[in-house]
């Protein structure tokens, strides 16, 4: 056999491992926990955290340069009863990750927080930025009806990773680390 027949021989058992794994290395338990919905005197606020977002193998890729993003998002109606509820807000964050392996530190940039990217030097703090939602503003208290139910849905998912281009072919089966949670609904009387 060639050299490109024996490579090939090697990636396609590779794929084949990867495709029949017990599902360990695979963040499907990924939830949305410690969901808190509050308020300033002038905001509706929203926090949330997702666990089992990262895997072993996750890490990994990115200690090896990957870049990932996360997706939150995050819905706010007004329930009406026999009626359709009436959307509030409809807000779609975005966390993203980069490892600078020069100056061993982590990027991680949060499409709401203004004080965005943040640069740490642990990846245990890198992992609590990219998963973690604190403070964000839904909408001003001035659009709500006091008396009036209301509900907040959010979701989280894992929106991709950017390999390096000579990567595309080989790693092809990244895309099995997806996660996506569940939408989780609160409801409360403002």
């Amino acid at each position: 056999m060639n050299r490109f027949g024996q490579s090939g021989l090697r990636l396609f058992w590779v794929a084949i491992l990867v495709l029949f794994m017990d599902g360990s290395a695979i963040a499907k338990g990924a939830t949305l926990t410690n969901i808190i919905v509050t308020n300033t005197r002038d905001d509706l606020l929203v926090y949330l955290v997702v666990e089992g977002a990262f895997t072993q193998e996750m890490e990994e890729a990115i200690k090896s340069g990957v870049l990932a993003s996360f997706i939150f998002m995050i819905d706010l109606h007004r329930t009406r009863g026999l009626w359709f509820d009436k959307e509030m807000a409809d807000l779609t964050i975005t966390h993203t990750i980069k490892y600078n392996s020069l100056r061993k530190e982590y990027s991680v940039s949060r499409s709401w927080d203004r004080n965005s990217p943040v640069v740490v030097q642990s990846f245990d703090t890198a992992k609590k930025l990219m998963t973690e939602i604190d403070s964000l503003k839904v909408v001003p208290l001035k659009l709500l009806e006091k008396g009036k139910q209301y509900q907040i849905r959010a979701k989280a998912k894992l929106s991709g990773i950017t390999l390096p281009y000579y990567l595309h072919y080989v790693l092809f089966f990244l895309s099995l680390w997806d996660f996506e949670t569940d939408w989780y609904t609160i409801g409360f009387i403002y």
